[in-house]
């Protein structure tokens, strides 16, 4: 009887995540609303309370979910044995790729903040240093003496420029590039940023 009750749980769970994930790819995260998505999912408002602590945690397994899409998008076999400044310039492009085509569930990434006091689980914050380490493992190549350490901040601070110009260049701000330089651009920034290290690298 037990895993009869888990399974339902579970499986209400599933339709839960669904259902809010459609609404903010379509709407944003700032239009979610929990009597809808227990609509979409076919349960009562209660339902959401009986599969989640509130429409935080379930918001929560939804950037999970768009974090493992993300994770697929750019942890790409084929690119693997290719020079590390061609694994940097593929990382943006896919990048960028997904944050145009995904765009809603994208900034759902960043823009969706926990009540004060709160934080987010360890398994949460854990999903989202993937992004870190598939940039700090070309830096290494790159910059084989650098520390871990270093590569780790190099690569924060080069996930946070390509995210800044493109949320920046998406919101349609006034410093942001069209479109249509966006990729270019990008992929310049990047061999900028290779060809420094390997200069440094030659020092």
């Amino acid at each position: 009887m037990a895993g009869r009750r888990e399974e339902k749980r579970e499986d209400l769970k599933a339709r839960l995540i669904e259902a809010a994930r459609k609404r903010i790819a379509a709407e944003g995260l700032a239009s979610l609303r929990a009597r809808d998505v227990t609509q979409d999912a076919g349960c009562a408002l209660g339902g959401l309370y009986t599969a989640f602590t509130d429409l935080d945690e379930l918001i929560i397994h939804v950037n999970s979910g768009t974090l493992k899409v993300l994770e697929d998008t750019l942890a790409l076999a084929e690119v693997k044995d290719r020079s590390p400044t061609d694994r940097l310039r593929n990382l943006a492009r896919g990048y960028l790729t997904f944050a145009v085509t995904h765009r809603h569930l994208w900034k759902a990434l960043f823009e969706h903040r926990l009540p004060e006091g709160w934080v987010s689980p360890q398994w949460h914050l854990e999903e989202h240093m993937f992004l870190m380490d598939v940039i700090a493992e070309p830096l290494r190549e790159l910059q084989p003496a650098m520390s871990a350490e270093e590569r780790a901040s190099r690569a924060r601070t080069l996930f946070g420029a390509v995210h800044g110009v493109i949320s920046i260049s998406l919101e349609a701000r006034f410093v942001g590039l069209p479109m249509e330089q966006l990729e270019r651009e990008l992929d310049e920034f990047v061999l900028t940023i290779a060809a420094g290290s390997k200069a440094r690298q030659a020092e």
